[in-house]
């Protein structure tokens, strides 16, 4: 019994290990971690941010806008604004329960052996840490002073307050 629970407890800390959250590249894969953005035309852009497994929605959303802010500033704008914006929720991850299976098997007494009978229990945690959140933005950028309007901001603002762990 002490063996079942000495797994149980190192399964239930292997929980923290769930995909983690970095402001990096993506490698392009459906699930991977990470940012990418392309030029849809001149000053507009498709950027996209995926989080880690369990990560919180606000973190996902800061840094679409932080790629974006980036994005407008490597190509000589000031500013951009959001004109879509589309969330994705990747697996089901920690929606699942641990799951107990028992399995109960028999063998029969083949040459003068005895038969016996013999039962497993399995068990089965989800160590996700919970589904992968996906932000995509598509973003006009524009040069000069920033309009005063819904969805736009200053590129240089997001990068000084989220870039630098200020508005998390």
């Amino acid at each position: 019994m002490n063996r079942v629970l000495l797994i149980a407890a190192a399964s239930l800390s292997l929980a923290a290990c769930a995909t983690p959250t970095v402001y990096a590249p993506s490698t392009g894969a459906p699930t991977s971690v990470g940012f990418t953005d392309y030029r849809i035309e001149t000053g507009r852009y498709r950027v996209s941010y995926t989080g880690g497994g369990g990560a919180p929605m606000a973190q996902v959303a800061d840094y679409a806008l932080l790629r974006a802010a980036e994005v407008a500033l490597r190509d000589g704008y000031d500013w951009f604004r959001v004109v879509d914006r589309q969330d994705r929720t990747i697996g089901a991850g920690a929606g699942g329960r641990p799951r107990v299976s028992v399995g109960v098997g028999s063998g029969g007494g083949g040459w003068g052996r005895r038969s016996g009978v013999s039962v497993g229990v399995g068990t089965s945690f989800d160590l996700s840490g919970g589904p992968a959140l996906s932000r995509t933005l598509e973003v006009m950028a524009g040069k000069g002073p920033v309009p005063k309007d819904r969805d736009v901001y200053d590129a240089r603002d997001i990068v000084r307050v989220i870039g630098r762990g200020e508005g998390r």
